[in-house]
């Protein structure tokens, strides 16, 4: 089998539970804004890029993602660059901005690269102070005329992955599955972003069973895998949770550990983590079912791609959904042993995004869902 390409599937938000759509910003790229900045990089390729990494590569997600799409520009002479790995601890964020200004002074990059919402305020200081300094953020927004923000509808892709995770435990003859009905997830924080995330997981899973318990938990940090393997073991153990969900970039393989070593599944996120999961790593692809994926990688490719054919997007807030291959599902590998049911239900899900016979709730914007009520709602 192959994964599900993307591009075949256009995003439409109208969703059951009749909760509130996702709106911000952009559905697409549109035509560059009137008040774009004179473009300094009229020399064409390659371009000199910088990426800041507000934590660590190796995350097997998040970071992992967006290196690949910087690796694969470089391998095809689009741009050259380099990564700066700046540490994802609180200690560490000092050393965020003072490097965001560094590398703006030295006027020596075409484009810098950073992500995530910890950078935003940031960028969004910084920016106008270096006018002919082109950025591009991705999982923020930063609205300036030489800035390109990208984001994702994470909420759609919740959904898809909240469909499977409830459709899986209700396999009781597949193996590790129990009577319980109740699926985790493991949120880096209690913010917007990853709550993106869990609207449209808890809504997917309520389509499958309305009874279905969520177990929810918050590690409060992108680095801590000691803390996320506890809260994934205390779900496990309290609540007989069976298959977890852990958005929360590195802490994340700290719950596929849990997993592992408690006979539950995992489902990893914005990379496919069964791939990745290597080395010392390489047992946790064993219990990695499936992951949902935040296609980093690719949106930066888009945007240099854009870049190198003369078509740019400053000043422009982007939406990268189903349509742009901006989200989506790994549906190869582990998912492919998965119970044949449990795959209908799960592409049916993309064929009713595809045909807007769904809609996906969100936790931004005027109409944004009460994540907490929704959290109570499923309460084991």
């Amino acid at each position: 089998m192959k994964r599900i390409s993307l591009r075949l599937i256009a995003l439409t938000l109208v969703l059951a539970l009749a909760l509130a759509a996702c709106g911000n910003g952009q559905t697409g790229p549109g035509p560059a804004p009137d008040t774009a900045p004179d473009d300094p990089m009229a020399e064409g390729r390659p371009f000199n890029v910088v990426s800041l990494v507000n934590g660590n590569l190796g995350d097997a997600s998040f970071f992992d993602s967006a290196e690949s799409g910087l690796a694969e520009l470089a391998s095809r002479g689009i741009i050259e660059y380099r990564t700066i790995e700046l540490g994802g601890a609180d200690a560490d964020q000092p050393r965020w901005r003072d490097t965001l200004i560094e590398v703006s002074e030295m006027g020596e990059f075409d484009v810098i690269v950073l992500g995530t919402w910890q950078m935003d305020e940031f960028l969004a200081e910084i920016a106008p102070q270096f006018p002919n300094q082109m950025y591009v953020i991705y999982d923020a927004v930063v609205n300036e005329p030489n800035v390109v923000s990208l984001n994702y509808r994470q909420n759609d892709m919740g959904f898809i992955i909240g469909v499977f995770a409830a459709a899986m435990t209700t396999q009781t003859d597949f193996p590790n599955i129990n009577e319980d009905r109740v699926i985790g997830f493991i949120g880096g924080e209690d913010g917007p972003v990853i709550n993106d995330f869990l609207v449209g997981y808890i809504q997917g899973a309520l389509t499958v069973d309305p009874d279905i318990r969520v177990d929810v938990r918050y590690v409060a940090s992108f680095v801590d895998t000691a803390r996320a393997s506890e809260l994934a073991s205390a779900m496990i153990t309290q609540n007989n949770v069976d298959i977890i969900w852990g958005v929360a970039g590195l802490s994340g393989n700290g719950a596929a550990e849990a997993a592992y070593d408690h006979g539950a599944w995992f489902i990893g996120v914005d990379s496919d983590q069964e791939a990745t999961f290597t080395g010392v790593q390489a047992p946790l692809a064993g219990i990695t079912l499936t992951s949902g994926l935040k296609n980093i990688g690719e949106s930066l490719i888009w945007v240099f791609e854009e870049l190198d054919e003369g078509r740019t997007h400053w000043g422009e807030e982007i939406w990268l959904g189903l349509d742009m291959n901006g989200v989506g599902i790994v549906t190869d590998k582990n998912f492919a042993t998965t119970p044949p049911e449990v795959q209908q239900l799960t592409l049916q899900a993309l064929e009713d995004v595809q045909n807007g016979n769904i809609t996906v709730g969100s936790a931004f914007g005027a109409d944004a869902v009460d994540v907490a009520i929704l959290r109570d709602m499923v309460r084991p």
